[in-house]
């Protein structure tokens, strides 16, 4: 790019602050509309939720602020990358989203958007397209050099199909081929792929790999969206409701960036709401699986003790492992319970902020913003503090 072309983009960064959302959804219609077979690749969900929309339009923002040195945002660029490649997505869809997000510009700014400027995002948008595709081409490779790896989708095995809690269930997948599992990285996603009735489209969804590496097998554990109408729910609600043992379903390759560190020097402490412990017990159960002697803190609140998936599995772990204390909030208890209430951190704040010790938390974004907030006002040097928000990421973290 020359300098005329990246001060041209830089000046457009207050636009796309105030107005990046009608931007993102602007293109998102037309693109659709003009290459509607894209919407087996997106998750539609997202699009009536209007995260995929916000979550493009500060991607677009973080892209045009730094364009001086794009290599500040290669952390990103990373967990992007994963996103792609779980969703099977290559070069040529860059060039169908590069002509409509040009069109996009033009249509939305009207007589701001000059020659000049239409040409500079061009330049820009080739620069970042050679960027991540060049990523994910190494991403993909890595995944094909693994035993068992591959790329793209493929057919996997339902074997068993177990009800965690009242309204999580976990499906075991085995490669259709009798082949070997191909390994991960404990606390990564697979991509799931079905086709809806409802909506006439294929559709994929993320789900935590809630199990240590074993070679053999994946297992995703699933929670039932009562009274779900959306998209998300759909996908979930008919993984409880249709898929029996025995069916076939479609995988793409295990990935994603919030993975157990290996470091077996440093305390871990994994903070969960909900099913967002999927990611997390995989990571406990390899740690349990490595007999490390490194002390473990789980806490994990949920509504009562009916919807706590894990709950003997968790007491099993920590019969065989002695080094795991655990804290399990319900904040509407039906028992007697640990403690009562929303997880707070404060009332357990001994046992939790500990010495150079490595944190991990999943759960709703308010819930992630909440402890990572009273970690970092309690001296937790935040470069230790790991979090993953299930869909498009919202949260602005100093991560």
């Amino acid at each position: 790019m020359t300098r005329e072309q990246i001060q041209l983009v830089t000046a457009t960064v207050p636009v796309l602050r105030e107005h990046g959302v009608l931007l993102t959804t602007h293109f998102y219609n037309r693109m659709f509309t003009h290459n509607p077979e894209l919407k087996h690749v997106f998750n539609m969900g997202n699009q009536q939720n209007g995260k995929q929309q916000t979550a493009l339009a500060m991607a677009v923002l973080a892209y045009a602020a730094n364009i001086e040195n794009p290599a500040v945002l290669m952390p990103v660029v990373d967990s992007i990358g994963h996103k792609h490649t779980s969703l099977d997505i290559r070069p040529e869809h860059y060039a169908i989203v590069g002509k409509h997000l040009l069109a996009s510009i033009s249509e939305v700014l009207g007589d701001a958007a000059t020659p000049p400027l239409l040409e500079a995002w061009a330049a820009a948008y080739q620069q970042l397209a050679t960027i991540m595709t060049g990523h994910e081409q190494d991403l993909y490779a890595k995944q094909v050099s693994k035993n068992a790896g591959w790329t793209g989708w493929k057919p996997f095995l339902v074997k068993q199909k177990v009800r965690e809690s009242s309204e999580i269930t976990s499906f075991y997948l085995y490669p259709a081929d009798g082949g070997a599992a191909a390994d991960f990285l404990p606390g990564q996603y697979i991509s799931l792929r079905l086709f809806l009735p409802e909506l006439r489209l294929l559709q994929p969804r993320q789900y935590s790999i809630s199990c240590a590496p074993n070679g053999q097998y994946y297992r995703i554990s699933v929670k039932r969206e009562a009274g779900a109408s959306h998209p998300d729910g759909l996908i979930s609600n008919h993984l409880h409701d249709h898929i029996r043992e025995g069916d076939m379903v479609e995988l793409s390759a295990p990935a994603g960036t919030f993975t157990l560190k290996d470091d077996t020097s440093r305390p871990k402490v994994f903070i969960s709401g909900g099913v967002g412990q999927t990611p997390l017990i995989a990571m406990l159960e390899a740690l349990a699986g490595k007999q490390a002697d490194i002390p473990v803190t789980w806490v994990h609140g949920c509504r009562n003790e009916a919807v706590h998936a894990f709950k003997d599995h968790l007491a099993q772990l920590a019969g065989s492992y002695s080094h795991l204390n655990h804290h399990i909030f319900y904040d509407q208890p039906e028992i007697q319970t640990q403690h009562t209430g929303w997880v707070d951190l404060a009332k357990i704040k001994t046992a939790v902020l500990q010495t150079d010790a490595d944190y991990y938390i999943c759960g709703p974004a308010p819930f992630i913003a909440t402890h990572y907030r009273f970690l970092a006002e309690n001296g937790v040097d935040t470069a230790f503090i790991h979090f993953e928000e299930f869909g498009p990421a919202s949260l602005q973290l100093n991560n």
